[in-house]
């Protein structure tokens, strides 16, 4: 009734989602140099979305090629008719998201080991890819439970979709482990991503 009152007001419906998805296996490790390209372009755009958009299309067609390596996900969000109290939340989950990256490997330090001891990095069989966004107007294939495949696979597809509709108004990706050479341990999983509900 109150989404109905607003639509007559004239009001802006602003959503914030956040999607959170897990991948298993040693094949997912290239994704790793996927999420760290793109991040470092957004850096370098300074915020620009267009081109952060671009970059969120990019990770989301990479991760519906890798689909037979997703092993869980989540979702979450809310409904705002204020552009500042949907800034307050995009805030929020930027916050939660910084602080579950769990790594568990100790890149070798080159100062300490000798010079022909060969750098070997493991490589990680676990990656967990957190995407928020924040969008104007109304998603159906967004604003519900996301944790079967095909509706994440719907979910992803919206994702490109609003920004190609010049719809998205906040983006923001972490991923965990943060670099290649860090690991993310089952044990890690369980304690930093509890919300995970297999696929």
């Amino acid at each position: 009734m109150r989404d109905r009152f607003q639509q007559l007001s004239g009001k802006t419906r602003f959503v914030v989602c956040r999607i959170f998805l897990h991948l298993a296996g040693r094949e997912v490790a290239p994704l790793l140099g996927v999420l760290n390209q793109a991040g470092q372009r957004a850096i370098a755009a300074e915020g620009d979305l267009d081109v952060l958009g671009e970059e969120l299309v990019t990770l989301c067609d990479h991760l519906l090629e890798y689909e037979p390596y997703w092993q869980s996900a989540a979702n979450e969000g809310d409904v705002f008719w204020d552009e500042g109290e949907a800034g307050d939340y995009v805030t929020e989950l930027f916050t939660d998201s910084a602080q579950r990256y769990g790594s568990g490997a100790e890149l070798l330090d080159s100062d300490t080991e000798d010079a022909e001891t060969p750098l070997i990095l493991p490589i990680t069989q676990n990656l967990v890819v957190m995407i928020t966004v924040a969008y104007e107007g109304e998603v159906p294939t967004l604003e519900t439970d996301l944790t079967n495949a095909s509706a994440l696979r719907m979910g992803l597809k919206s994702i490109i979709n609003l920004h190609h509709n010049e719809k998205l108004r906040a983006i923001q990706v972490h991923f965990s482990p943060a670099q290649l050479g860090d690991e993310l341990t089952y044990d890690e999983l369980l304690q930093h991503y509890p919300e995970l509900v297999p696929l």
